[in-house]
């Protein structure tokens, strides 16, 4: 965790954090090392819009949960696993190394009430807020041509 720490105070933009972003890095597999609170409390749900085959995967808090179930029959629940859980099964398959960090520590607290309990070291730059805002031009140039 302290290298965390150094990158972020070093600026490197080799380190990530928050659920959305660290997810999104590690499906890109720049995750070197992931970083998830020990009782991290989201939840990946995955539903289907019903009459489709099409997927979305949410990460929710616990308190988020009730949108989907009030949804009058479009979206049919398919999977609901603790995210932990989840990353515990699966993040062999991003390349990355799991830590747990707990909150007992003074750096822990900070990870957890700072940085919203999951993070991690990057294996190379990335700045994802870029590339959200590339991926947004990229579909404005190619109508251009269409």
């Amino acid at each position: 965790m302290a290298a965390l720490f150094d990158n972020i105070a070093q600026d490197t933009r080799r380190f990530v954090f928050g659920v959305q972003d660290t997810m999104k890095a590690l499906e890109l597999g720049a995750v070197e090392s992931l970083m998830i609170y020990e009782n991290l409390d989201y939840q990946r749900l995955t539903t289907r819009q019903i009459g489709t085959q099409d997927l979305t995967v949410h990460l929710l808090r616990p308190n988020e949960e009730s949108k989907f179930s009030g949804q009058g029959g479009e979206l049919e629940i398919v999977d609901k696993v603790a995210l932990s859980e989840w990353l515990v099964e699966n993040y062999k398959n991003f390349g990355a190394v799991l830590e747990f960090i707990t909150n007992k520590s003074p750096e822990g607290a900070q990870f957890v009430k700072g940085f919203g309990g999951i993070g991690g070291l990057l294996r190379y730059e990335l700045d994802l807020m870029q590339m959200d805002s590339a991926g947004e031009d990229d579909e404005e140039f190619d109508d251009e041509f269409m």
